[in-house]
């Protein structure tokens, strides 16, 4: 496993916790972390996605809430909530991969620890945060055609 995906996955854990408790305990973050046996700099990726997306909650958030038609964030499992946050920041950052490839980890780690049918959600949900930020890639076709 690369060191971005495992970086994620760890934020997204830490997320999870934070949004289960109600409230950021970095010694329980670090202990979950040390304990994961991912590298320095996974660790560093995910703390900065943690700091990311609680620095950016509430615009990440409002995002969210305004793509997932008919879900109330409080309704969306917390674990798929804690994913759509983490890919939502990276999104938004200046520096990011591109959105395909924010998408594609995001539904792949849904896939591992939700559901496939929440890597369906996922999917669509982060597509139309993608296209609302203007962050997707115009992708030629086999014709040369571009689409986005």
């Amino acid at each position: 496993m690369g060191t971005r995906r495992k970086g994620r996955e760890l934020a997204i854990q830490a997320l999870y916790q934070i949004d289960l408790t109600g409230e950021y305990q970095p010694e329980r973050i670090a202990f979950l972390w040390e304990d994961s046996g991912a590298s320095v700099e996974a660790r560093e990726f995910a703390a900065a996605l943690v700091q990311g997306v609680r620095a950016h909650q509430r615009e990440i958030d409002r995002l969210i809430a305004e793509t997932a038609e008919h879900w109330r964030l409080e309704r969306i499992a917390p674990v798929d909530l804690a994913i759509l946050r983490v890919a939502t920041y990276e999104l938004l950052s200046a520096e990011r991969p591109p959105a395909a490839v924010i998408i594609n980890e995001a539904i792949e780690i849904g896939k591992r620890y939700s559901s496939e049918r929440a890597a369906e959600f996922l999917n669509g949900v982060l597509d139309q945060i993608a296209q609302r930020l203007g962050a997707k890639e115009n992708v030629p076709d086999q014709r040369g055609e571009e689409h986005g």
